[in-house]
């Protein structure tokens, strides 16, 4: 404030002072140099300060190799077109005649398939078969024979249900030709006849919500019956069954639990003759032999792990009504786990059951069978197996396995000489513990190759008998076929015997006796058959077959030996 103060009071001094001076003019020449100005003639840039690196270069030695290229020639390849369906044809024929060796008689064969073409909902169609034999074999009886078979099948696919139904009729002729052509037998007691007529009908739901109890419903009838005696007053001395068999199932998924569960009715209702009464002798007495089998099978199947490891748990109970009503108790037990993404599977479990012995499932094993004879359920109290299972690769399957069983009524055929001269077999019963040995492989190759072998060992300990009648220890079973070009189309099968043995009634060549029981040693049975189709177009073919092809005449049962060569050929035909 001071210093402004006395700023002021300087400024006012000078300005006095200059108004207090008198005015002087003063007149004269003067010159003022001015310096030129001076411009630059450069326009203002903007200076980049990025610094440029300077490039360093390392130069190689110059190498070169001495290269050779050969180029490799590359087969065609040969392209099939066809189209992602291959159209379908409504019917298929066979036609075919042959003889054989043995007898050489003429044996026809024909054979039509009818079936429906592509469809999600239907399925339905008729089979037709007739093969016969019209040889017979020197110094035996006649040994003609004849089977004729018809089918008809349909199927109703839905989204929620299906449903399925079959009507079938089968017709065999056959003489009981095992007996020497000089004894002087009547005709008419040689000849036999099967007539098998049946239907059966089911249902079965499919629906998708895990919610909802899934089950199906099963009928089925048959009727089965012999050759009808020559004269009309005897016509019922022959055998007649009736089988009837209801057959239901309900199962339900619980997270990774299946709650399941069976109820089967099965009825066979069996007849010879008349009911206290004889027929031809006193010993040919009339009798009639009911039997009805009720099964509740309740299980539970599980899974974890991934699903590598299922187990299935239940029980079956079965009332066995005959003279007498038995009941029985089967466990159900199951356990398998899937190692290395299913590359092997052992499995073991324990099992049971009672299997109904018919008039009709008897004579489909052994065809020379007579008509009168006693039917009882063969019962299996416990099974006991166990073994591994897998798939080697995407081509080759493999399964090896054991099993031990106790078995009762288990049905052995036997010679029989009551009612026939030796010509035909009766059925006897004993129990037996059965031990088995089993293994498998197949391959398969698109539908170029395909080739499986069984090899099995049965080792069987009766109570009563020696051996297990007829039945062999060792079989083995070679099956496979190969497409060559879609035109020849091979296909080979080898069954292999060993240790079968025959029930006689007395000694003679190559007989022995065991336990007081004369026993006949068959011999090794060994048949190859061998086919071949030459596809012309895919509407026309033809083929040969080749059965028997070593040519041994061994006896499939005592005293009954087999066709000899054997060869068919024919044509067939799709429209």
């Amino acid at each position: 404030m001071r210093q402004l103060a006395l700023t002021f009071l300087a400024i006012l001094a000078v300005t006095v002072s200059a108004q207090a001076q008198i005015d002087t003019e003063i007149q004269g020449h003067g010159t003022r140099k001015i310096d030129p100005a001076f411009r630059m003639a450069l326009s203002p840039t903007i200076i980049d300060t990025t610094i440029p690196m300077t490039i360093v270069d390392y130069p190689l030695l110059p190498l070169k190799f001495q290269t050779d290229a050969e180029v490799n020639q590359i087969s065609p390849v040969s392209i099939r077109l066809v189209d992602k369906l291959s159209p379908l044809y409504k019917t298929y024929v066979k036609l075919g005649v042959g003889t054989d060796f043995a007898t050489g008689g003429i044996m026809p064969l024909g054979e039509v398939y009818f079936d429906a073409t592509r469809s999600r909902k239907y399925l339905y169609g008729a089979h037709l078969k007739h093969l016969s034999n019209w040889g017979d074999f020197k110094g035996l009886e006649n040994s003609t024979f004849d089977r004729t078979k018809f089918n008809l099948y349909g199927t109703l696919n839905e989204r929620r249900y299906t449903l399925k139904s079959n009507i079938h009729y089968n017709n065999q002729g056959l003489h009981y030709y095992g007996i020497s052509d000089t004894v002087g037998v009547a005709g008419d007691s040689l000849n036999q006849r099967y007539s098998d007529t049946g239907f059966d009908f089911s249902y079965a739901s499919h629906k998708k919500d895990s919610a909802t109890v899934n089950f199906g419903l099963g009928i089925l009838y048959n009727n089965f019956q012999s050759k009808k005696p020559p004269r009309e007053e005897f016509a019922d001395w022959r055998a007649r069954e009736n089988a009837f068999d209801f057959n239901s199932n309900a199962w339900y998924r619980l997270g990774r639990e299946v709650f399941a569960a069976e109820f089967n009715v099965r009825y066979n209702g069996y007849k010879y003759g008349v009911l206290d009464s004889s027929y031809a002798n006193l010993l040919d007495s009339g009798f009639v032999q009911n039997n009805t089998i009720v099964n509740l099978k309740p299980t539970i199947t599980t899974q974890f792990m991934n699903d590598r490891f299922k187990a299935k748990v239940g029980v079956d109970i079965v009332f066995d009504a005959r003279e007498k009503t038995r009941a029985h108790i089967y466990p159900i037990a199951e356990v398998k786990y899937s190692m290395l993404n299913d590359l092997f599977i052992p499995y073991i479990g324990l099992r049971g059951g009672l299997t109904q012995t018919t008039f009709k499932s008897l004579t489909r094993e052994n065809e020379f069978l007579r008509s009168n004879i006693e039917l009882r359920n063969e019962h299996k109290a416990i099974d006991f197996y166990g073994g591994i299972k897998g798939t080697l690769s995407k081509r080759i399957s493999f399964n090896i396995g054991a099993s031990f069983a106790n078995v009762k009524d288990m049905a052995l055929f036997v010679t029989d000489t009551t009612f026939s001269l030796g010509n035909k077999f009766g059925v006897i019963y004993d129990t037996a513990n059965v031990a088995t040995i089993e293994g498998s492989i197949s391959y398969q190759l698109k539908e170029k190759i395909k080739a499986d072998a069984i090899v099995r060992y049965n080792s069987y300990n009766l109570l009563n008998n020696s051996y297990a009648w007829n039945k062999p220890n060792l079989e083995v079973i070679l099956r496979g076929s190969y497409n060559l070009f879609d035109k020849f189309i091979f296909n080979l099968d080898l069954n292999l015997e060993q240790g079968r043995r025959a029930l006689v009634h007395g000694p003679g060549d190559g007989v022995t006796e065991e336990n007081g029981q004369y026993i006949q040693t068959l011999n090794f049975l060994a048949d190859a058959n061998l086919g071949v189709e030459y596809r012309y177009n895919p509407r026309i073919s033809a083929f040969v077959q080749t059965n028997n092809l070593a040519s041994q005449r061994y006896n499939r049962w005592y005293k009954y030996p087999v066709q000899s060569f054997q060869i068919l050929g024919g044509v067939t035909f799709r429209f």
